[in-house]
C-alpha cells in the first residue's frame, strides 16, 4: 500500500503538480447495540481506497478512487492536478505550505486486545447482561447498551520524501437508560452520553468500563429523575463533572482555537471564531487556573498519532497558558499566515477526504484536590454531570449546555436532586470565573469520535483530558 501512494504521487509529479501527496488506507468499523435484552444493530463496515492531494500553480487540487489499479491510480492523480488548475482561474492568493521534515517510518497505537477478533457471542453477552440488570430497577422503560470499534490503517506519501505507515485503532461502549413517566423522558447514561466511554485502546479498555457492575444504578438515577424539581434559575457558584468539562473544552476552546476559522475558510458550515492572531499571547482566555495543551501523543486519546495527514509529527503544544491564549492549531497552509510551522493538527476522516485542521487531545492541566474536596469547600451551588444538550454560536463566544442531572450543594454536601439541569456563558467570562481545577485523581482523558466539520462534512475523532471544575457567578437554569 506505501508503494501504490508513491505511485500516485509520481503520477501527479508526471501530470504537472508542484507538490503531491497521497494517502493509501484501509478503514474498518463494528458497532453494536442491544436494546432491553433484544439486538437492535450490528453494523460493519470496511473501506479502501486512495486519495491524491497537489498543488499545482499555488492552488489544491484533490481526488480519490477505491480502485487501486495503475491505471486507475494514474486517472485519479492526473484529475486532481487538472481540479488545481480549474481552480487557477479563481480570485485568491496561491497557497504556501510551511516546510516539514519529510518523515520515514512506522507508528502503531497501543492496542493489548484486537477488539475486532473478541467472539461477537462475547461482546452481545456483555451488552445483554448491563440491558437486564437495568431493566431489574422499577419504573424503568428503555435500556441500552452500545460498543464500538474502529481501525485505521494509513500509508502517506509525498513529493518531498515522506513514506509512512501507521495504524490507529479505538475501543469502547456505555450504557443508557430512560424513565418515561407523567409526560416526561429521563435519561441517566454510563461512563458518559453519546456511546459510553471510546479511548485509543483495544477491547482491554471495555473490561475496565463496569458497565455490567455501574448498571443497576444508572437505572435508579433515571427512574428518580422523574419525580425531581427541575433545576431552579439563579446565578450561583457551579461545579462541572469530568466529563461535562470534556464539552465545555471542545466547544468553547477547541474549536475556536482552529486557524482556519479565524481566517473564515470554515464559516460557510461549522461558523468562526472570535480570537484573532492579534490575541496570540495578549488575549485572558481564562483565570490563572486555566492551562490548555493540545498534546497528539497523549496515551488514549483518540486524537493521538504518530504524524498528522501532511506528514507532520505529532507534537504537544501549550494552547493557553496560566489563562492567556498562546496558540492556535495550524497546518502547512494556514501557518505561515501568522508566521508559524505547523503544529500536525491537520487530519481527514479518511481516505477519500481532504485533511483540514483538527483537534488533537486538547486537555485542561489538571491542578489540586479532588472533585470530593472541591463539592465540600463550595457553601452553596450546582453540581451537574453528563451532557445531554450543547448550543454554541458561530464565533463560539454564547454558549448554553445541557446535563442529565444535577445536585444542590449546601454546606458542601449534595442535596436536592434537580432534573433537566442546564446553564449559559460567555466563553472568555465564564473561563476566567474559573476558581478550582481537580487534581490528576480525576483526570480522565474522554473520547469524542464525532466531531463534525468541512464541506463536504467529516466526522473527527478528537480526544479532551478533563477534571472537575468550578466556575463562580453562573446562570443556571432559564434566564
Amino acid at each position: 500500500m506505501l508503494d501504490v501512494a508513491k505511485m500516485a504521487v509520481q503520477a501527479a509529479r508526471k501530470a504537472g503538480a508542484d507538490y503531491a501527496d497521497a494517502r493509501a488506507g484501509t478503514d474498518e468499523t463494528e458497532s453494536l447495540t442491544v436494546r432491553n435484552e433484544e439486538m437492535a444493530g450490528i453494523d460493519r463496515s470496511i473501506s479502501t481506497g486512495i486519495g491524491v492531494r497537489v498543488l499545482a500553480g499555488g492552488r489544491w487540487g484533490f481526488a480519490s478512487t477505491s480502485r487501486l489499479d495503475e491505471g486507475e491510480i494514474t486517472r485519479t492523480a492526473e484529475l486532481a492536478v487538472q481540479i488545481a488548475r480549474a481552480a487557477g482561474r479563481m480570485p485568491g492568493r496561491p497557497v504556501t505550505l510551511s516546510p516539514v521534515e519529510p518523515a520515514v517510518g512506522a507508528w502503531r497505537g497501543p492496542s493489548t486486545e484486537d477488539p475486532f477478533t473478541v467472539p461477537l457471542e462475547e461482546k452481545v453477552a456483555l451488552l445483554m447482561e448491563a440491558t437486564r440488570r437495568m431493566r431489574t430497577v422499577p419504573g424503568l422503560n428503555y435500556a441500552e447498551g452500545g460498543l464500538d470499534f474502529f481501525r485505521r490503517r494509513t500509508f502517506f506519501a509525498s513529493s518531498d520524501g515522506a513514506a509512512i505507515d501507521q495504524e490507529v485503532t479505538h475501543s469502547g461502549g456505555g450504557i443508557e437508560a430512560t424513565a418515561v413517566g407523567d409526560g416526561d423522558v429521563q435519561r441517566r447514561s454510563y461512563p458518559n452520553s453519546f456511546r459510553g466511554h471510546i479511548r485509543a485502546a483495544g477491547y482491554e479498555h471495555v473490561r475496565t468500563l463496569g458497565l455490567v457492575e455501574e448498571a443497576e444504578r444508572v437505572g435508579r438515577e433515571a427512574v428518580d429523575l422523574l419525580s425531581a424539581p427541575e433545576c431552579p434559575s439563579e446565578v450561583t457558584t457551579l461545579i462541572l463533572d469530568s466529563g461535562q468539562m470534556e464539552l465545555q473544552i471542545h466547544e468553547s476552546i477547541g474549536h475556536p482555537v482552529e486557524l482556519d476559522r479565524v481566517m473564515g475558510m470554515e464559516e460557510a458550515y461549522a461558523g468562526g471564531s472570535f480570537l484573532t492572531p492579534a490575541d496570540v499571547g495578549t488575549l485572558r482566555y481564562g483565570s490563572p487556573l486555566i492551562s490548555i495543551t493540545a498534546d497528539a501523543s497523549l496515551p488514549g486519546g483518540l486524537g493521538t498519532f504518530g504524524w498528522d495527514d501532511e506528514g507532520v509529527p505529532a507534537q504537544s503544544t501549550p494552547i493557553i497558558l496560566d489563562g492567556i491564549f498562546q496558540n492556535f492549531l495550524t497546518s502547512r497552509e494556514t501557518a505561515p499566515t501568522i508566521g508559524r510551522s505547523s503544529n500536525g493538527t491537520s487530519r481527514a476522516d479518511g481516505w477519500s477526504h481532504l485533511p483540514l485542521i483538527r483537534m488533537t487531545n486538547i486537555s485542561i492541566e489538571p491542578r489540586e484536590g479532588t472533585l470530593a474536596e472541591i463539592i465540600a469547600d463550595t457553601a452553596s451551588g450546582i453540581f451537574m454531570t453528563t451532557n445531554t444538550s450543547w448550543s454554541i454560536d458561530d464565533k463560539r463566544i454564547n454558549f448554553q449546555f445541557g446535563c442529565e442531572m444535577a445536585h444542590r450543594i449546601e454546606n458542601g454536601k449534595l442535596t436536592t436532586l434537580y432534573k433537566n439541569p442546564n446553564y449559559t456563558g460567555i466563553t472568555p467570562e465564564f473561563w476566567g470565573s474559573c476558581d478550582a481545577v481537580a487534581g490528576r485523581e480525576d483526570w480522565v482523558v474522554w473520547g469524542t469520535p464525532n466531531c463534525g466539520k468541512g464541506q463536504p462534512g467529516q466526522v473527527g475523532r478528537v480526544g479532551h483530558g478533563a477534571s472537575p471544575a468550578r466556575f463562580r457567578n453562573v446562570q443556571v437554569g432559564v434566564r
